[in-house]
This record gives structure tokens, C-alpha cells and sequence, in this order.
């Protein structure tokens, strides 16, 4: 019996096959759309997420604190507090934290020969490499010796090189520096490996020297600009936070003087972000299904209609008020049902034209999936049900004398 009033129902929808699309269109639309933006979510999160791993495993950024603009000062950040010998307090007393960098920098305009481009100067320590996951394609890196010595030696980001030297090996090469007023001869140690860029910015623009050679020779400051620091798993990190603005608020006695960032913290608000966006979308796609849930109601109170005389000989044959409501629910259950298979394959297209021109990953949750469909019979059910009922209470004397 239900297999057959299976093929009564698909009968009955080829019978009408424009108004059967346009009734289920709006579950198509539904489906398709609460599956592309449940993948386009968790593609872009996990985009940003690997991102994010980039900068660096169990990072904790910090960075001075603003003035408040008071008296007719205009605010700014503060730049004359954070200097080496801090940087190694911090990481003296605070036992969670593993290594700590300083970072200062500034833009010059590198020479050499007839080959100049402007970049960002960072000085710093041999442990940025290990932190940000960056190492040396050819070459070294600095090493504890340069930052004691102070020597002038640079290591270039992968597209400085190619820009100064094109495909010459710059190994052992001079780098003429021109910061601010000054001149300054340097040796290229080393080029860094290609990094993508992300939320850090661009490290392939960058070159790399001494932070006691940049602090003295360079920029001519006693301070550095912030401190990378990193702990030991995503765990630490958050001890590292706690203890880390313990000893700064104690240190430089106001925690308004610092502000630290760590990747659990980006990721919170990237969570809350993406979350807050699902669930606004989600909902637009929850009306979809309901304006297509209204349109299945309304083509089968049409097919009540249309097919009361057949409603009645059925009755007048034997069959019951069960069998009439179970043909239009299985009716309406099949709209929705292939409306929701049409709406997942649209949903899968267009998440994957999405993450193909994002960059990111097509990630399909089988969850979503099974959620949408579900939720697809679901309507056609809900919205199945009057019509059912109403054909089922039709009085066969009446049905049958219908014109």
C-alpha cells in the first residue's frame, strides 16, 4: 500500500512538474543555503585558524598600552617602557612561559648595486625563528654572538632577496641601510624560507637583524616596540597570560601600560564572530524552509481540490479516512523530501564555488547534512498535515457529485 501511494504521489508531481518545482522551491533554497553557509563558516574558521597557527604555536603578543589624551595632549601609545632587560624578567618570572622575544622595527630603503626596495627592518633574537615557525631557506638566522657583539649582519625575507639580488646568491653579499638619517653597511647572513601571508602580514618583505644592533646602531633607542612570547601548549598559554600581566601590572605599575594578546583570544572572537554570523544566516534559511513549507501547503490544499471526485470514489470503494491522509502526507513528504536532496547538491555547488575563489578548504559536515534534509521532511510533514486531514474529512457523497 505505501509503496504504491508512493507511486500515486510521484505521479501526481510529473503530472505538474512547474508547479511542483516552484512549490518546492523554497525548501531548495532552504536546504541549499543552510548547507553552503554551515561549510562556508567552517571553511573560513579553519582558514583563519591555520592562519592564526602561523603567527606562531602558543604565541602571546605583547604590546604597549595607549596614553589617554588629557590636557590638550593628543593620545598615543607608549613607547619608553619596554626594554631587553624587562623582556627577560618577564620571562624569569613567569614559569609558564618558554621563550621570550623582543621585536622593534622600522622602515628602510635597502641598496644594493643598482637594485634598491623599501622594507620593514625587524630587529630581534635567534628565538623568533622557533616561535613564528620561520626558518632560513639558505644561510642562518641570527645568532646569540651577533646580538653580543652587535655585528651588522641581515638576514633578508625570500622576496627582498629576489627583488635586491634576482636569482644571485646573496650569501656574504653588502646591504647598504639607510634609516631615518643614517647609513649602515650590512652582511647578509641568510634568506628566510617563503611564508604565506596572513594575519601577521607580510614576513617576506621583511629583513631581519640584531635587536641590540637596531636599538643602537639603527634606530639609536633604548626601548624596544613589543615582546613575542610563547608558551608551552594552549594550556600555559593562558597560565602565561595570567602571569605575565601579574608581573607587568606590578612592574610598571598600571595594567592600562600593556596589552597582551594570545591566539585562544583571537580565536574566542573569531568563534563569537563566525557563531553570530551562522546563526543570523541560519536563520534567514529557516524562513526559506518555512515560505517553502507554506508552499507545499498550499499546492496540496490546490491537489485537495483538484482530486476530490478521486477522493471520493476511493472513499466509496472501501477506502478509509487513514488511507486518504496517509496518501497526501506521503505526498507532501516526498515534496519536501526531494526538495531537500535538490537543495543539498545546489548547497554543495555553491559552497564550492565559495571556497574556491576563498582559498579555503570545501568541508561538507555530514551532521548539517542530515540535519537539513531532516528538517526538510519536516516541513513537508508539518505543513502536510491540513491538507491531509481536510482531504480525509471530505464526505464521499459530496466528492463524488464535484464538478
Amino acid at each position: 500500500m505505501i509503496l504504491e501511494t508512493l507511486r500515486i504521489a510521484l505521479r501526481s508531481m510529473a503530472s505538474n512538474k512547474l508547479r511542483t518545482f516552484l512549490s518546492m522551491l523554497g525548501i531548495i533554497i532552504g536546504v541549499a543555503a543552510v548547507i553552503a553557509i554551515v561549510s562556508i563558516g567552517t571553511g573560513a574558521r579553519g582558514e583563519v585558524t591555520s592562519q592564526i597557527a602561523n603567527l606562531g604555536s602558543n604565541t602571546i603578543n605583547i604590546n604597549p598600552g595607549t596614553q589617554r589624551g588629557e590636557g590638550g595632549r593628543i593620545s598615543r601609545p607608549y613607547t619608553d617602557i619596554f626594554t631587553l632587560e624587562l623582556g627577560e624578567n618577564i620571562q624569569n618570572f613567569s614559569p609558564a612561559v618558554q621563550a621570550i622575544v623582543p621585536v622593534g622595527q622600522g622602515t628602510a630603503l635597502l641598496i644594493s648595486g643598482s637594485s634598491n626596495i623599501r622594507a620593514t627592518v625587524v630587529g630581534t633574537a635567534p628565538d623568533y625563528q622557533a616561535i613564528n615557525d620561520y626558518f632560513p631557506e639558505r644561510g642562518r638566522f641570527l645568532l646569540v654572538e651577533d646580538l653580543d657583539v652587535k655585528s651588522n649582519v641581515i638576514i633578508l625575507g625570500s622576496e627582498v632577496a629576489g627583488d635586491l639580488f634576482g636569482e644571485e646568491d646573496p650569501l656574504g653579499k653588502k646591504v647598504r641601510m639607510n634609516f631615518g638619517n643614517r647609513t649602515h653597511i650590512f652582511t647578509v647572513a641568510g634568506v628566510m624560507q617563503e611564508k604565506s601571508i596572513g594575519l601577521a602580514g607580510n614576513f617576506n618583505t621583511q629583513v631581519y637583524v640584531p635587536i641590540t644592533t637596531y636599538m643602537q646602531k639603527v634606530a639609536n633607542t633604548r626601548y624596544v616596540d613589543s615582546y613575542i612570547a610563547q608558551a608551552g601548549s594552549s594550556t600555559d598559554a593562558k597560565i602565561a597570560v595570567g602571569q605575565i600581566e601579574y608581573f607587568l601590572t606590578r612592574s610598571l605599575g598600571s595594567s592600562d601600560k600593556f596589552r597582551l594578546t594570545s591566539q585562544d583570544q583571537i580565536l574566542e572572537v573569531i568563534d563569537q564572530v563566525t557563531n553570530t554570523l551562522n546563526i543570523m544566516l541560519g536563520g534567514i534559511a529557516g524562513i526559506s524552509l518555512l515560505v517553502g513549507g507554506i508552499g507545499i501547503m498550499n499546492i496540496m490544499l490546490v491537489s485537495v481540490t483538484e482530486r476530490t471526485r478521486e477522493i471520493g470514489i476511493r472513499k466509496a470503494l472501501g477506502a478509509k479516512r487513514r488511507h486518504i491522509m496517509r496518501q497526501f502526507l506521503i505526498e507532501a513528504l516526498s515534496l519536501g523530501g526531494i526538495g531537500g536532496v535538490v537543495g543539498i547538491g545546489f548547497g554543495r555547488l555553491g559552497a564550492g564555488v565559495i571556497a574556491h575563489f576563498g582559498g579555503w578548504a570545501l568541508v561538507i559536515s555530514t551532521v548539517s547534512v542530515l540535519l537539513a534534509f531532516g528538517f526538510s521532511l519536516l516541513v513537508g510533514l508539518f505543513f502536510g498535515i491540513y491538507p491531509a486531514y481536510k482531504a480525509s474529512r471530505l464526505d464521499p457523497v459530496k466528492a463524488l457529485s464535484y464538478e
